[in-house]
């Protein structure tokens, strides 16, 4: 069985600056955009790995859930608590420093974890996690 990781999804609560995040940011390509407004689907991934991409979505679009659900989703966004995504880098100083750069809230300067992995840590414009790990 081939089984490889295709999309994951990643809440926002302002598209046009999470889009600008991870495709001024982190440098991702973008994909798709569909919807409007808040309601719009995102659609970014590293470029040269087609077969790999992060939709970033608004979270409480299904009609499922209910309002205290929303409610709930709005806080654990907003405590960065909501979702997280780890990427890696064979350069994990010089995308610290971009990161920083382009004005990316810093949760972790690179720090060699007592588990074997040298890494750092950001949240996303919509607070969302994102741990990134040293190749090596």
């Amino acid at each position: 069985m081939d089984i490889t990781i295709h999309n994951t999804f990643l809440p926002h609560d302002d598209p046009e600056t999470s889009l600008a995040f991870y495709r001024d940011v982190l440098g991702f390509e973008v994909r798709n955009d569909v919807g409007g407004g808040k309601m719009r689907w995102i659609t970014v991934g590293p470029k040269g790995q087609p077969g790999t991409s992060i939709v970033l979505h608004p979270p409480a679009a299904d009609p499922g859930i209910t309002d205290e659900e929303r409610r709930t989703i709005a806080e654990m966004m907003a405590k960065g608590t909501y979702a997280m995504i780890i990427l890696a880098t064979d350069d994990l100083e010089g995308t610290f420093e971009r990161l920083v750069a382009g004005g990316a809230e810093v949760v972790q300067e690179p720090t060699e974890q007592p588990y074997g992995i040298r890494d750092c840590a950001f949240r996303d414009p919509a607070g969302n996690m994102i741990r990134i790990n040293e190749l090596r």
